[in-house]
């Protein structure tokens, strides 16, 4: 799923390539995909590209005809959608149903330049939005804080009282917005904590901990992603994981082998070594196989 520093790279990589470009057509291959219908899509073209942004894990696309009339088109990429840059696209309509597209933006001329929103598999969940404030996405106005906004006393105000698991917490967008499954596995472990620790319980110093890490490892994914070209960014987040989904692995601090907790539908991972005095955490799934 992409998170803050992929989205944060997405934005990034629109301002510097549709900047003021015209929409020239809008191909819905998914109508479920969009989840609003006044404005309708169509209102944007003829609309010119002014910017790009990012709420939480929401991603931005800004457009005006006039100063005063402005649209966001929003969306939320899930677990396996994506932003994909053309510099030509086919100027024949997509087949609703067919492939991964669910949304392509024409920029300048059809068949020209502009971006596809898609999205992989078959649990299709990719959101669009388009609305005139992005306040107005019920997603973006749930969020909490910025996972890189906030400050180290905010933050420690946020953890006091609350009865939830690290993992739990630094996940939920409610309460701290970015941050998702890898980064929260890459943070827990640059602090050395447990992702079943009780939010509420840490001490001073393991807060501390915890708030730089949030700082560093979000901040470090930042700058090697930004800059990135929209097709590498996958690759790119991968090369920076040290325990998410390098189950079996050694940990490239302690040698420890990096160990996996599984549920349903996800699962995380964590260094014994590092973050629980080499103790493995109950795996549920796992207990019931054996037994």
């Amino acid at each position: 799923m992409p998170e803050l520093p992929e989205v944060a790279a997405l934005a990034e990589y629109l301002r510097e390539h549709a900047l003021y470009r015209p929409v020239a057509r809008v191909d819905v291959a998914s109508m479920s995909a969009v989840k609003t219908f006044d404005p309708p899509v169509q209102q944007l073209v003829g609309r010119v590209v002014t910017g790009a942004a990012r709420y939480g894990k929401f991603l931005s696309v800004e457009f005006q005809d006039r100063p005063d009339d402005g649209l966001h088109l929003i969306t939320h990429l899930s677990r396996a959608g994506w932003l994909r840059w053309h510099d030509s696209a086919s100027t024949t309509p997509p087949k609703p149903g067919r492939g991964p597209l669910e949304l392509r933006v024409h920029l300048d001329e059809v068949g020209g330049p502009g971006f596809d929103l898609t999205e992989a598999g078959t649990q299709k969940r990719l959101a669009v939005y388009l609305v005139r404030d992005p306040q107005d996405v019920p997603g973006i106005a749930r969020l909490g804080p910025d996972a890189l906004e906030i400050t180290r006393d905010e933050f420690a105000q946020l953890l006091a009282g609350r009865s939830e698991r690290l993992k739990t917490l630094l996940t939920e967008q409610s309460v701290l917005a970015g941050v998702g499954n890898a980064y929260s596995d890459e943070i827990l472990h640059t602090a050395k904590l447990s992702p079943y620790a009780t939010a509420g319980r840490l001490t001073e110093e393991q807060t501390d901990a915890l708030y730089a890490a949030l700082r560093s490892v979000l901040t470090d994914a930042v700058e090697r992603s930004v800059g990135t070209k929209a097709a590498e960014l996958k690759g790119e987040k991968r090369s920076g994981l040290r325990v998410h989904a390098r189950t079996g692995l050694p940990c490239p601090v302690c040698g420890e082998t990096v160990r996996e907790v599984s549920f349903a539908n996800k699962s995380f991972q964590y260094c014994p070594g590092c973050q629980t005095g080499g103790k493995p955490l109950a795996d549920r799934r796992l207990s019931r196989l054996v037994r």
